[in-house]
C-alpha cells in the first residue's frame, strides 16, 4: 500500500483535487498499484475517495485585511497536519495551488525526508503577480517537479530552474463529461425564448461582501429592461444559502438558486456574470460570453498599488492563458453596478458575442489535449512506485 498526501484549499482547489483523485484511482487500478490518498481539501475530494485530514474549503481568502479572520484556523490546521505527517509520513506528496500553506507543508516534508517525491500540480501564479522570487525559490527548492496546466506557468517555473512537465488543463476533460446546452436547459425547464444569465458572485465570504451587491444591482437593471431575462445562481457553499436567498429577495431578481453542479447552470446560460477564478475557463469552454468582476478591501488595494507597486496584466484565467483580453475584466473601482450592466448588455448583442467566441477559440487551442488529469496522475504514480 502506497500512501499519497494531497494538499489544496478553497472551492476551486477542491474541484481540481477531486478530478485528480479520480484519475489517480483509474490509473492506479490499471497499473495494479494499491493506493491510499490522504488529503487537505473538501467534500468533492472526499466523495472522490480521499481521506480528509482537514477541510480547507471555508478558510481561504485573497488580500491582507481579508485573510485576518483565517489566520488562527489556518495555523491550527497546519499544526494538526504537521503532526499527522510526522506520525504518518507519506510515500509521496502533491501540492495543488494554495500557496502559503503548501509552501509550509512542502518545506516541512522536505525536512522530514530528502528523498520524498514532492510534485506541485497547478503551481501558484507567481508567473502573473509575484512580488519577488522568494516564494518561487522555495517552491523550486522543495518540489521535484512542477506539473503545469498553463503554458505561461510552465515557461516561468522552467526559467527559475524547476523540472517542469506541461500536462494541459484539466477543465478540458471536465467539459467532455457534461451536458450540452439543450440538455441543460431541458433539465432546468428553461423555455427557449428565455434569456438565462448565470450569476457566480462568490465562493469566499469576502466575495459575498464586495462582489455580490454590485453584481445583483446590475442584474436588477438588466431585468427591468428585458422581461425575458431570468437568472441562474449556483450555490458555491451551503453556508451562503440564507444570505443569498435574502439578497435575491432584496434585489427582486427573477432568479433560481441552484444546488446542482454549477456546470449545469453554465451550460444552460446565454451569458455569465462571474467573479474571477477557475469558473472563467469552464464558462469559456462552454462558449458562454462572460463579464469577470473582482474587488478587494479598499485598504488592501491601496497597499498593493501605493506601497507594493503591485500591478498585474490580467486577473481572469481566461485572459491569462494567452495574455490577451478575451473577456472583459472589471477590477476594484471599475467593478460598479453600472459598468457590469453596460458590459453584460453589450455581450447580449451579436457583435460582442462573436468577438468573444473568437477569443475562446484561441484560448482553447492553448489548453492542450484532453487527458490532463490522467497524464498528471501517471506522472505522480511514476514517482510513487
Amino acid at each position: 500500500m502506497k500512501r499519497l498526501f494531497i494538499s489544496t484549499g478553497e472551492v476551486s482547489g477542491d474541484l481540481q483535487g477531486a478530478l485528480l483523485v479520480e484519475a489517480l484511482w483509474r490509473q492506479a487500478e490499471a497499473r495494479d498499484i494499491e493506493l491510499e490518498i490522504v488529503a487537505l481539501g473538501g467534500d468533492r475530494m472526499e466523495a472522490a475517495g480521499a481521506k480528509l485530514i482537514g477541510n480547507t474549503t471555508t478558510i481561504g481568502s485573497m488580500g491582507l485585511v481579508e485573510s485576518i479572520p483565517y489566520i488562527i484556523p489556518t495555523l491550527q490546521l497546519q499544526r494538526r497536519t504537521k503532526k499527522f505527517l510526522r506520525e504518518n509520513l507519506p510515500d509521496a506528496a502533491v501540492m495543488i495551488d494554495y500557496m502559503t500553506p503548501n509552501i509550509v507543508f512542502g518545506n516541512y516534508l522536505r525536512q522530514q525526508s530528502k528523498d520524498l517525491p514532492i510534485q506541485y500540480y497547478i503551481a501558484p501564479q507567481e508567473w502573473v503577480w509575484s512580488f519577488g522570487d522568494g516564494n518561487t525559490t522555495q517552491i523550486v527548492g522543495f518540489a521535484d517537479e512542477i506539473l503545469a496546466i498553463f503554458p505561461g506557468e510552465a515557461s516561468y517555473y522552467q526559467s527559475k530552474g524547476a523540472a517542469v512537465t506541461y500536462v494541459g488543463h484539466p477543465m478540458v476533460d471536465k467539459m467532455a463529461e457534461l451536458v450540452d446546452r439543450a440538455t441543460a436547459r431541458k433539465q432546468l425547464d428553461i423555455p427557449e425564448e428565455q434569456i438565462a444569465i448565470a450569476l457566480l458572485p462568490a465562493s469566499r465570504a469576502q466575495e459575498m461582501k464586495y462582489l455580490l451587491p454590485n453584481i445583483f444591482a446590475a442584474a436588477q437593471k438588466l431585468q427591468t429592461e428585458n422581461d425575458r431575462i431570468h437568472f441562474l445562481i449556483p450555490l458555491a457553499l451551503e453556508k451562503y444559502r440564507a444570505e443569498m436567498e435574502t439578497a435575491i429577495a432584496q434585489y427582486g431578481l427573477r432568479a433560481r438558486l441552484l444546488t446542482e453542479d454549477q456546470q449545469v447552470a453554465i451550460a444552460a446560460a446565454d451569458l455569465a456574470i462571474t467573479k474571477s477564478g477557475t469558473a472563467n475557463i469552464e464558462i469559456a469552454l462552454r462558449n458562454v460570453p462572460q463579464v469577470v468582476v473582482y474587488r478587494l478591501n479598499a485598504f488592501t488595494a491601496w497597499i498593493a498599488r501605493s506601497v507594493l507597486r503591485f500591478s498585474i496584466p490580467f486577473m481572469s484565467p481566461a485572459n491569462l492563458i494567452n495574455m490577451e483580453t478575451v473577456v472583459p475584466e472589471l477590477l476594484q473601482e471599475e467593478a460598479t453596478a453600472e459598468r457590469i450592466y453596460q458590459e453584460a448588455k453589450a455581450l447580449l448583442g451579436e457583435e460582442k458575442r462573436i468577438k468573444i467566441l473568437e477569443g475562446y477559440g484561441r484560448m482553447r487551442k492553448a489548453l492542450g489535449e484532453p487527458g490532463a488529469c490522467d497524464r498528471a496522475a501517471n506522472l505522480i504514480l511514476d514517482r510513487l512506485v
